[in-house]
């Protein structure tokens, strides 16, 4: 029996009382003058981080001259699309925007309900679904304010609060610490990546369109909606590009959508640039046969000259600087440019060396089925089921 078990069994056999959140807690009623905030202590939505990330300091400050003023232990809702499930247990006092809740534990409940326990209830998944079933608003959802304070939450006694919270502390601890080793393995790959392409520069030099034996872009189906989907054809749309390894796309085509439209099979392991919208420049290599809509540029590399995976490791240390020669205020490219784009071209033995490198780097840090992006989507799901295990208690029954 664990010790939660043995803490539940020896103080609350019979099940622990649940009551509406309203019971124990409220928002807060303090006011603070905008002149006394700075961007250290006033909360916007927007300094709000998504998925439960807590908050960063503000890039701009408030615009009223009085706000609703948080302490050290209020929990911060984001209330602007719950779904983005932002939340902040304040360690400061301060000053928050309109559309950020200040929930505030009442100050006869103080000494029996934890706000860090509290603060594991408010992040849990199991709240930010009710939070959004009782959203107000299509587009733009906002949290209902009255639904909120009906959330039913258990208030075991202390010392279980304590266990519980000690124990997600320690799962919490962990994921940030394997953030930070992802984080600091990610800067160590940019270094190396820049300091092998600068000595890959000393090569002779080339274009992206002079070592394609091949380079063309693709079509969007213009048989309507219905030659999109069903189809077992994978085609790439221009938001699908991220400097990453395609093996599946979010859409299918049909045979009769790919006969017509101007969309042409790229066989595997293309170089494929986006050329138009947020990630013109970004590149991506695909693992599988596709199609590509007409905004990619496909560059089939010439294996007796290049090794695609090179290319793709250039193209990504040379993102700004291809983006750069794009137009508009999207930065557009154009296939002219990025087959016109220079690369220095070594030796394939000495190209197959930067590769080696740079592709253990990028499995490392990258790699969602090994490496430390799969060992932090594990601990995150190990913590979520912990999580909810621990937050789930058997409900008292009221006394007849």
């Amino acid at each position: 029996m664990s010790q939660i078990d043995e803490l539940i069994a020896k103080h609350c056999p019979n099940g622990i009382r649940h009551v509406d959140l309203s019971e124990v807690a409220d928002y807060s009623r303090t006011r603070v003058d905008a002149v006394d905030l700075d961007e250290t202590n006033f909360v916007g939505v927007d300094n709000l981080v998504a998925d439960k990330g807590g908050r960063v300091d503000a890039t701009y400050l408030p615009n009223t001259a009085r706000l609703t003023g948080y302490e050290p232990g209020d929990i911060l809702l984001g209330n602007i699309r719950p779904y983005l499930k932002k939340v902040w247990l304040a360690t400061n006092s301060g000053g928050c925007s309109g559309d950020v809740l200040a929930l505030r534990i009442n100050p006869k409940y103080q000494q029996t309900l934890g706000s860090e326990f509290l603060y594991y209830i408010l992040s849990s998944e199991g709240f930010f679904a009710y939070n959004m079933q009782n959203a107000k608003g299509a587009k733009m959802p906002r949290g209902n304010k009255d639904a909120i304070l009906r959330y039913r939450i258990p208030v075991p006694p202390l010392e279980i609060q304590r266990e519980i919270v000690r124990i997600l502390d320690t799962f919490s601890k962990m994921e940030a610490e394997l953030e930070a080793e992802l984080e600091a393995r990610k800067q160590q790959y940019e270094h190396y990546r820049k300091e092998l392409m600068t000595s890959a520069a000393s090569a002779g030099w080339s274009t992206l369109g002079a070592i394609s034996t091949k380079v063309s872009s693709g079509g969007t189906p213009s048989s309507g909606t219905a030659a999109y989907y069903g189809g077992d054809i994978p085609w790439l749309r221009t938001q699908e590009v991220d400097f990453d390894v395609i093996t599946q796309t979010g859409v299918s085509i049909t045979e009769e959508g790919l006969n017509n439209s101007s969309a042409k099979w790229v066989p595997e392991n293309c170089v494929i640039v986006a050329m138009y919208g947020a990630t013109a420049a970004k590149v991506a290599i695909n693992a599988i046969p596709l199609t590509t809509n007409q905004a990619c540029c496909n560059l089939q590399i010439n294996e007796n000259i290049a090794e695609y995976r090179y290319v793709f490791h250039w193209i990504s240390n040379q993102y700004e600087k291809l983006k750069s020669l794009g137009e508009g205020s999207q930065f557009n490219l154009n296939a002219k440019k990025v087959k016109d784009f220079p690369i220095p071209v070594p030796p394939l033995d000495e190209q197959r060396r930067i590769v080696d490198i740079l592709d253990k780097f990028d499995d490392l840090v990258n790699d969602l089925s090994a490496g430390l992006p799969a060992e932090l989507a594990a601990r995150r799901q190990q913590y979520e089921y912990y999580r909810d295990k621990l937050l789930s208690f058997k409900e008292l029954e009221p006394a007849s």
